[in-house]
């Protein structure tokens, strides 16, 4: 990592940040052009499993979730864990647009940067905690 690229912190940050607002732009310029999501299987919609590139992960995974859920993601402790990558630890609290259900679930994400962008996300969670709405 060059000393004027963005720290793992700094790039996860604005990660979350742009979670925060479904910024989807923003979303697109962060992920690298070879991203790869992993997201823990047995989540709703069926969106377990590998991502490769930005459009399946932020539209196919982020975007079917945000349908789903009235979400808030909450990360409570960055881990550095290298020059490139850190652990995010933290809670995903919401409730169904339908009304019907709720989530309180710890996650773990480990993301991977290169060149201020975000390379890889791996997310790890509690599915059990993720009640699938009714629709």
């Amino acid at each position: 990592m060059s000393h004027s690229e963005p720290t793992p912190t700094a790039v996860a940050k604005r990660f979350y940040e742009a979670i925060a607002r479904s910024d989807a732009g923003d979303l697109f310029a962060l992920l690298t052009d070879d991203f790869v999501g992993t997201v823990s299987d047995g989540m709703p919609q069926g969106v377990g499993g590998r991502h490769p590139g930005a459009q399946d992960m932020i539209v196919g995974v982020w975007g079917q979730i945000d349908a789903l859920y009235d979400m808030d993601v909450d990360p409570a402790e960055y881990l550095v864990v290298d020059d490139d990558r850190i652990v995010v630890i933290g809670r995903y609290r919401g409730a169904a647009r339908d009304g019907g259900t709720t989530v309180d679930a710890a996650f773990a994400h480990v993301i991977t940067t290169r060149g201020g962008q975000m390379a890889a996300l791996h997310q790890i969670t509690d599915t059990a905690r993720w009640r699938i709405p009714c629709r």
